[in-house]
């Protein structure tokens, strides 16, 4: 059964999340990949205020492919989560709630998820045109230089993911592994 969550995500409802969750995010969330990344860490080194509310925020590691006639938005499958490693810590101290992308974080990361009370969701990679179908409405905010990966406020409604890595560090790679090794050893 998934849990429905909608955004902002609090503190609160992110520490009820567990690893292995199957979830279902509506509301607004934030694309944003490494160039853009980079773009936000850089304003904050110069002092700015970002352009887009970071706490009990979702971001989602995805570059959008250009919308066909009549659609919201193109495919849009996650990236690889592994790129925006460098700047996340930075974000989830200024509390970024939820990150949503495909495969493994860095320790670091797992050890500032837990400082910070964030969530690394998991979307369906090879599913793009499938996850596009929960996008209701897109908009670039800012960044619109870099194409696929300006920073776009999405709206969505029961967009599917799994939480990979929760509030507390527990991984669901390394859980599913240990699941899966402990039923070999019975059969």
């Amino acid at each position: 059964m998934s849990i429905r969550i909608t955004t902002p995500l609090t503190q609160a409802v992110a520490k009820t999340l567990h690893a292995g969750d199957q979830v279902l995010i509506s509301g607004t969330i934030y694309t944003a990949r490494d160039a853009a990344h980079k773009r936000l860490v850089e304003a904050l080194d110069r002092g700015e205020s970002l352009p887009i509310p970071i706490e009990d925020a979702i971001i989602y590691y995805v570059g959008p492919t250009p919308s066909k006639p009549g659609a919201v938005i193109g495919s849009a499958g996650p990236t690889s989560s592994y790129r925006m490693d460098a700047y996340a810590p930075r974000l989830m101290a200024l509390g970024l709630r939820g990150m949503l992308g495909k495969g493994k974080r860095a320790l670091e990361i797992i050890a500032a998820m837990k400082a910070h009370g964030a969530v690394y969701f998991g979307a369906i990679g090879g599913a793009a045109a499938l996850l596009s179908r929960c996008i209701t409405a897109s908009e670039v905010v800012c960044y619109e230089d870099l194409g696929p990966e300006a920073i776009r406020q999405l709206t969505v409604a029961d967009f599917p993911a799994t939480v990979v890595i929760d509030t507390e560090g527990n991984n669901l790679f390394e859980l599913g592994v240990a699941e899966y090794l402990a039923s070999r050893e019975h059969t």
